[in-house]
């Protein structure tokens, strides 16, 4: 049976990508969960926490994942960048 495809949105409009479905839920949940708890992350902090706690078991390059489904929150308005932070930093959307 084949796995169902999920499209992701690109903030600047720009095409996304196909992903499975189940890889952009469980990768999903996983930011979102990490954003609501520390309220402020950079960029490269959520990257590190992620490839820390989902390496051993996720069944893809878990930085891959975490760039094109953040990419697909903040162009749905869920999640955004915080403007003028250095390195970057993202938050939930108010």
């Amino acid at each position: 049976m084949k796995e169902e495809k999920f499209l992701t949105l690109h903030p600047q409009g720009k095409k996304g990508v196909n992903i499975l479905k189940r890889r952009y839920d469980l990768i999903r949940a996983y930011i979102l969960k990490v954003i609501k708890k520390e309220k402020e992350i950079t960029f490269q902090d959520l990257c590190d926490k992620a490839e820390h706690d989902l390496a051993k078991t996720f069944d893809g390059k878990v930085i891959w994942y975490v760039v094109s489904v953040k990419l697909d929150l903040e162009a749905r308005k869920i999640i955004e960048r915080i403007p003028k932070t250095s390195p970057h930093k993202l938050k939930m959307v108010d």
